[in-house]
């Protein structure tokens, strides 16, 4: 009798389950397409859709394409378990539309758009570069954005301190040691929804923003999208954190999780500026907060961690490219450093990569690929001439050596293949960017790699990513619970781009879409996960400024451009909060999103949510390069 009575509840709960949730919903990319672009819109049913009628309406009501469901291509959750791909590739007229299924399982799409690519994602590009604007920290902040104020001004007389000890949880260990300053280490921008500056993440989001500047630059220079200017605030920065003069860099600005010694970053949810008007003595926990500590590498001339050294050369020597025609001194004092850095770089094999204090915060085990794309940013640099005096290196043939041997490295190397695009693995981009000094040089023979392995290796990127999209029902090329889901699937769209720029294959054109589509609401979720993109999209961020001052139920004032790790593993969403004064988000504590995942995956838009709604810059310039592409297209 209890085996009855325990299976029928659970049948009940099950039923109960399922009558919250509507038969079908119909899932599109919220801010459209280009008219020559591959089309596709996903309906999620409970039952087989199979053969029921659907319908593309433009804005007045009236059908512009028709078709029938076809067959499910597989399983999406429990809830849903049909998948249909519906094909809107014909519908090519610039409009407005949605998509409504009739039949059994009634559905209608959110709207979305047909338009050049400039009118669908030059307003995007425009949001990330407010997204940037948010994260300013220092004297230069734009109160049109959020109501920033200046913060952190005491950065301007920082004191430097040795990488302190943390428990396995990340927390601190003890007190802090100084070892010199003061070093003026304002500027710059918050790394996420926190307010810690870190060399690591900066370096990276630099040069990726960079190479799109360098590449784009009628696009990104001026206007709402001024990338070129703000690439220049992360240049600047960086400049700071690494004292050319006397080779000494330091990597990170603020504690984390403190402990009863040292207040840390992660401790007090606040607006950055209430750290500027605290009142504290030397040595009391709250005085680092305001006095934030500077973490060294080493002392001057100490060799650098491969990945930083890699990063950093590739900035400076992009700035070189970019910014020369404007101001040559600073563009000269950015090659002089690149190369400095890169000839300091640890090529040991270390143990461990320096990244953040604690390392965990952002566990990077690869760093050839970084020396790679250093090394061809600088061949790049030199071989376009105007040098400045007092280089070491003047001969392109020298960097052009280093970044394939780096390639054949990496190559060869235990990370390969193990990852895709994005802050952890800058092979693709590094490739990329090879590939081009390679064929400017004319394609030298004799190197350790040639431009064939570099378009090999991004096609075999692609392909083991577009091999598992074929059984994912929307098409996507990662896995939901292998982390950082948005930034990887980006990656994989600017990849694709990447490749068809160094062969001239349009192959993964469709792929990319799809993975676009998916960022943009073409999901399990319905929802971008992008703010300010689409229909809908986060409104509780784990962002301190954003919930302390912005709009909590997707109107005004928002966190535009700020992008979101969306989906991931269950098990990341124990034991989730924040310090108290936190906004309520949803303050009606409801999950909306909770019943529509499959087992074992979640996505949770709430202010808790740290796994799925912290934004992050690294998430953010993933899709300024993306949506750079998608621009692009027609």
């Amino acid at each position: 009798m209890r085996v009855v009575v325990a299976v029928l509840l659970v049948v009940l709960a099950a039923a109960a389950h399922a009558a919250a949730l509507p038969r079908a919903l119909v899932r599109v990319n919220q801010v459209g397409w280009t008219p020559g672009a591959s089309k596709r819109a996903v309906l999620m049913a409970r039952t087989s859709a199979a053969g029921a009628p659907f319908r593309v309406v433009d804005g007045g009501g009236a059908t512009v394409l028709a078709g029938v469901v076809p067959a499910s291509v597989g399983k999406w959750s429990a809830a849903f378990k049909a998948v249909h791909v519906l094909d809107l590739s014909a519908l090519a007229t610039p409009g407005t539309y949605t998509v409504a299924v009739d039949g059994a399982v009634p559905a209608t799409s959110p709207p979305f758009r047909i338009a050049s690519g400039g009118a669908l994602y030059g307003p995007l590009l425009a949001n990330v570069r407010r997204w940037f604007l948010l994260q300013r920290d220092g004297a230069d902040v734009d109160p049109s954005v959020l109501g920033r104020q200046p913060s952190h001004l005491a950065d301007q007389q920082a004191t430097a301190y040795t990488t302190p000890s943390f428990t396995a949880s990340g927390a601190l260990q003890g007190g802090l040691t100084a070892v010199g300053g003061p070093l003026d280490v304002s500027g710059g921008w918050f790394d996420a929804g926190d307010y810690l500056k870190l060399v690591q993440t900066t370096s990276w989001v630099t040069a990726a923003m960079l190479v799109a500047v360098r590449d784009q630059r009628a696009l990104l220079d001026g206007a709402g999208a001024d990338l070129a200017s703000e690439a220049r605030v992360g240049v600047d920065w960086l400049l700071r954190m690494w004292d050319d003069a006397t080779g000494t860099l330091h990597y990170q600005v603020g504690i984390g999780d403190g402990n009863a010694q040292v207040e840390g970053d992660h401790d007090v949810w606040r607006l950055p500026e209430a750290d500027d008007a605290l009142v504290a003595s030397p040595g009391s926990p709250s005085w680092f907060r305001k006095h934030r500590p500077v973490l060294r590498l080493g002392p001057a001339g100490t060799p650098v961690s491969p990945n930083l050294a890699g990063r950093l050369a590739a900035s400076f020597a992009l700035c070189f490219q970019v910014y020369r025609a404007a101001d040559a001194p600073y563009a000269a004092r950015c090659l002089r450093a690149a190369e400095h850095v890169f000839d300091l770089a640890d090529t040991s094999a270390p143990s461990q990569l320096v990244t953040a204090a604690p390392w965990d915060f952002y566990p990077e085990t690869e760093w050839r690929d970084d020396l790679e794309l250093g090394a061809a940013e600088l061949a790049l640099a030199v071989a376009s001439g105007g040098l400045p005096s007092g280089l070491p290196h003047t001969d392109p043939a020298t960097y052009l050596a280093a970044s394939a041997t780096w390639a054949r490295a990496y190559l060869d190397g235990p990370g390969h293949g193990a990852d895709t695009l994005n802050l952890y693995d800058t092979s693709a981009l590094a490739h990329r960017e090879l590939h081009r000094a390679l064929v400017d040089a004319g394609s030298p023979s004799g190197l350790a790699v040639d431009t064939a392995d570099l378009r090999a290796d991004l096609r075999a990127q692609l392909d083991g990513a577009a091999a598992r999209a074929v059984a994912e029902p929307f098409g996507v090329g990662v896995g939901y619970r292998d982390g950082d889901v948005v930034p990887h699937v980006l990656g994989l769209a600017v990849t694709a781009a990447l490749y068809e720029d160094a062969s001239g294959d349009p192959t993964y054109r469709g792929f990319a879409q799809r993975q676009l589509d998916f960022v943009l609401g073409a999901n399990g979720w319905g929802t971008s996960f992008v703010v300010g993109a689409g229909s809908t999209f986060p409104r509780c961020l784990q962002h301190q400024v954003a919930n302390l001052v912005g709009g909590l139920d997707g109107s005004a004032p928002l966190a535009l451009g700020a992008t979101v790790d969306g989906p991931g593993d269950q098990r990341e969403f124990r034991h989730l909060g924040v310090p108290d004064g936190a906004r309520a988000c949803p303050a009606d504590r409801s999950d909306p999103y909770k019943k529509l995942g499959p087992k074992r995956v979640r996505y949770m838009d709430a202010v808790v949510a740290w796994p799925s709604v912290e934004p992050a810059n690294d998430y953010a310039v993933m899709g300024l390069l993306a949506f750079v592409d998608a621009a692009m297209g027609s």
